[in-house]
């Protein structure tokens, strides 16, 4: 057969898939067309020009990427190496050819060698493959010389300083901070006190830190960062990150990632909010067990790392008993747990004028204007119990993961919420499984303290028995928070409600009322919303759009509930829910240039969120390089479960409301 010049004319993927038309001259047979063009059609592109070429035609609002929202006004001609013409007029395979010429850019290459086939790369396989080869990688971070760079150098250190925290009983880390210093005129390295009180964190919150890390054979242990604006190791976006590292055979990172989180509650008593210094007294969701458990169980030689378990399970223990089952976080009357983060004043990473409503209302009763007032709160010449009271709430409702909802607003330290015992029940039953499978029954910590399987189980039975009795509403069957001041349950209707089916809680029965409880109300065209529009209407105070509420869409929460419907075999919704989710992450990534944030309006299926603090992951030229850590863990778990058939939908942008009549 011979082969002569053509043009070929790619369409819209949207429309008509990766169907290909052949002009002038001669129409080969389909199945020579499309092997000549995946094999033979190649291009070598001088990287600048051609980007210079593509932002002048296709870049029509300026910001540096090729979206639908830009309005070409002419087709875009490329000739092969073999003299082949083929034109352009997809706005995901142009935004395509845009990210492939930045990579070569920033690799100081002059020109490109691509295919047709690499421009024309189906969409879920290349979000997979990005996570997989780029993004991870570009997210990972450490806190040591090599690291401390990148991250202090952003917007959250406030002044001229590399200043880094380091506990008082980190030999290591004092040492090599120590010597550090000798060489980096600009870093400070402050050893934090034996007790860390609420005071103490105040006093330092006009200088603000990093929080030191584990170091391991002189480098910092590496973890992985939520991406955006977010430069430190965070609590429970990290356990996420992990199962998305663990499928894409990042064992020694999501290892890493636990070893940190071990570190940490050794050192700071807790699993921290973030590792900055205003974080001090905050936790955040716990994960870890769960998080040890799935890291062990992807270790291919198991007694070579049975001393790594031993001591994870002790660091495990330990923050289970000492920051949830004593002091302020459990509440003896119940018997159950609730989010508490101790703190005095303000929390200072929020924006300016965050708190400006709530400050005026105070501001007006003291007679001053809301500026001096802040101030004079802030440095604790006036004192209100009643404005620290709001602020106890304030920083409990960051503590949950859940910044912020109008569930917890001005509530959420008297509640016993269905997330939070949910998760310590999983707890429970990690330590019982871990114990019954790989310690005959009985381990012992190193407290010294010798725990059974038994012990667990009943640990676990008896929270089991009390979250019905506190948390379950026989009329409205379902599971909800629990207020301890009025004695009442809410009627807040959230995700976080049915978090009792990824920790396999329910029973049978229950997870049958629940589940269609969940279809309805919490079903949105992209995916699982983060509460209901009624309750989101019932309770919110004011317009502002609290971002962990209706009609918004977050990775966790479809990660969890996805798992809870597989759980109790109720697959046929969880293949929904997980193709509506990975459809929205396509369809935008497709659509913006490869975009991928921090969260979704699941209502409208877009990234163009206008809550308070807007959305992470969509600033960025010519290419993102990092996604957003959760989500990418979402997308590539979303795929590791969906049925090939919805993958190929899925690559054709299906709507989920015509695959799910």
């Amino acid at each position: 057969m011979i082969a002569y010049p053509k043009t070929i004319l790619i369409y819209n993927i949207k429309k008509v898939g990766l169907l290909l038309a052949t002009l002038l001259t001669v129409c080969l047979c389909m199945n020579c067309s499309k092997k000549f063009i995946e094999n033979q059609t190649v291009f070598n592109l001088p990287v600048n020009k051609t980007m210079e070429d593509l932002l002048a035609g296709y870049d029509t609002d300026g910001d540096k990427k090729i979206t639908k929202d830009d309005a070409p006004q002419k087709d875009y001609y490329m000739v092969s190496t073999n003299g082949d013409t083929v034109i352009l007029r997809n706005i995901y395979y142009l935004s395509n050819l845009l990210q492939e010429l930045a990579i070569a850019h920033e690799e100081h290459q002059e020109n490109l060698i691509i295919t047709l086939s690499q421009i024309q790369e189906p969409p879920a396989e290349r979000i997979s493959r990005r996570i997989r080869t780029h993004f991870w990688d570009d997210l990972t971070r450490t806190i040591d010389a090599t690291g401390l760079e990148r991250i202090m150098e952003d917007e959250k250190m406030h002044d001229e300083h590399q200043r880094i925290y380091v506990p008082y009983k980190d030999s290591v880390g004092i040492d090599y901070f120590m010597e550090l210093q000798k060489t980096r005129r600009n870093l400070e390295v402050v050893i934090l006190p034996p007790v860390i009180t609420p005071e103490y964190v105040r006093s330092i919150n006009r200088h603000p830190g990093i929080l030191s890390l584990k170091i391991e054979n002189g480098k910092g242990v590496p973890f992985v960062v939520p991406g955006g604006r977010f430069n430190e190791m965070y609590g429970w976006d990290s356990y996420f990150e992990g199962v998305g590292l663990l499928l894409d055979d990042r064992l020694d990172l999501a290892k890493a990632m636990v070893d940190n989180f071990c570190y940490q509650v050794e050192h700071y008593g807790k699993i921290l909010n973030a590792n900055r210094s205003y974080y001090l007294t905050r936790t955040q969701p716990p994960f870890l067990s769960s998080f040890i458990r799935e890291v062990y169980a992807a270790m291919p030689d198991k007694e070579a790392n049975r001393e790594w378990l031993a001591y994870s399970l002790s660091i495990a223990i330990k923050e289970y008993e000492q920051v949830w089952m004593s002091g302020k976080r459990y509440t003896p009357k119940t018997g159950l747990n609730r989010y508490y983060a101790e703190g005095i004043g303000i929390p200072p990473e929020t924006e300016p004028g965050h708190f400006r409503t709530i400050l005026q209302e105070y501001a007006d009763d003291y007679g001053l204007s809301v500026l001096t007032f802040e101030e004079k709160y802030k440095s604790g010449e006036i004192k209100d119990a009643d404005l620290d009271r709001y602020f106890v709430h304030d920083r409990t409702l960051r503590e949950s993961g859940h910044d912020t909802t109008w569930r917890l607003d001005n509530v959420a330290a008297d509640l016993n919420c269905v997330d939070i015992n949910s998760l310590l029940y999983k707890y429970e039953k990690d330590f019982e499984f871990l114990i019954t499978t790989y310690c005959n029954g009985s381990f012992t910590a190193q407290n010294g303290t010798t725990y059974t399987d038994k012990y667990w189980h009943e640990k676990a039975a008896t929270r089991k028995v009390r979250m019905k009795q506190y948390l379950w509403d026989n009329k409205k069957q379902c599971y909800f928070d629990y207020n301890t001041k009025t004695e009442r349950r809410t009627d807040f209707m959230a995700a976080t409600n049915f978090f009792p089916l990824w920790a396999g809680l329910c029973t049978d029965e229950e997870a049958a009322k629940i589940v269609p409880i969940l279809m309805s109300e919490l079903k949105a065209q992209g995916g699982i919303l983060a509460s209901s529009r009624a309750s989101t209407e019932k309770y919110a105070a004011n317009e502002v759009q609290r971002q962990w509420d209706y009609p918004n869409g977050w990775a966790p929460h479809q990660m969890l509930l996805w798992k809870g419907l597989i759980n109790y075999g109720y697959n046929d919704e969880a293949i929904e829910m997980i193709y509506r989710w990975l459809w929205t992450i396509t369809q935008n990534a497709v659509d913006y240039n490869g975009t991928i944030p921090e969260k979704y309006d699941v209502v409208a299926s877009t990234h163009k969120v206008y809550a308070e603090y807007g959305n992470v992951g969509t600033e960025f030229a010519y290419i993102t390089k990092s996604g957003f850590g959760w989500m990418n863990a979402s997308y590539q778990y979303g795929l590791s479960l969906l049925p090939q058939e919805y993958v190929q939908k899925l690559d054709n942008l299906e709507n989920p409301n015509a695959v799910f009549k």
